[in-house]
């Protein structure tokens, strides 16, 4: 595990970008497919502008790209939201990213993968038929979820079995409906669906390498609470990335929201 504190959102951002760009073009370069996992929020919205521009300059080959998001939102009868809802991954994902490419460099939008709400037992298959994930990008909530697997208790779920979860669609807990009220829905909770399709904790911890990005004062706490666990628990899902591999935190909390 590798933790970097750097000074603020620009320094997070910029240091992000350049730990993915570096690991993409190690196989965009040798005309090796990449497989990229994506976040989304406001944690990342530098990053993206910045991972584009980087892109763009190297004159990457994009048609080799193929992105994996954490989440979709959900309809209350599990369908995923229309593209044009206002918190829908997909739209934040072509606004905030895709649209940025060179279109020159041949990005493929059937490479953009999004967990489909109504088939969510078919991401983790397509992943590993894939070749599996290069790198996860991550961001932690407030109590400690990562994509949308909530924190559950230890008398209802083992450590083991947590950690084997799949892509599913699971309802929000009130605390992640009112963060994203907050952070994302200007403060309109009817805006905020209460369910999603979220990858499993299997194929993100499968990923060859993690890198988690925080830069709100609130996750502090999830962090060090996880430092000083020292192992995973269900409670803390972002403890599991603890024992991954190649595990990459980058930190500042110069972002306040409460």
């Amino acid at each position: 595990m590798l933790t970097e504190v750097v000074r603020d959102y620009a320094a997070m951002s910029s240091v992000g970008a350049s730990i993915i760009f570096a690991d993409a073009m190690k196989k965009l370069s040798r005309g090796e497919r990449y497989n990229l996992g994506l976040a989304t929020g406001n944690t990342m919205i530098t990053l993206y502008t910045e991972l584009a521009a980087k892109f763009n300059t190297a004159r990457a080959d994009l048609s080799l790209l193929s992105t994996w998001n954490l989440d979709e939102y959900a309809s209350d009868d599990h369908t995923p939201v229309a593209h044009d809802h206002p918190l829908s991954y997909w739209k934040y994902m072509h606004e905030m990213l895709f649209s940025k490419f060179d279109p020159a460099l041949g990005f493929k939008e059937e490479n953009a993968h999004f967990p489909d709400p109504a088939s969510p037992d078919a991401y983790d298959p397509a992943i590993t038929a894939a070749g599996g994930l290069d790198l996860q990008l991550l961001g932690i909530g407030f109590n400690g979820h990562i994509a949308f697997n909530e924190p559950m208790r230890e008398d209802e779920i083992a450590v083991e079995d947590f950690g084997r979860l799949p892509t599913r669609v699971l309802p929000l807990s009130q605390e992640t409906i009112d963060q994203n009220t907050k952070i994302t829905a200007g403060g309109d909770s009817t805006l905020v669906p209460r369910y999603a399709a979220t990858m499993g904790m299997v194929p993100i911890l499968s990923a060859r390498k993690c890198l988690l990005l925080a830069c709100f004062a609130e996750q502090e706490k999830p962090l060090r609470d996880i430092q000083a666990k020292g192992a995973p628990t269900p409670f803390l899902p972002a403890s599991y990335l603890w024992r991954h591999p190649d595990y990459h935190l980058v930190y500042t909390a110069d972002k306040i929201t409460l």
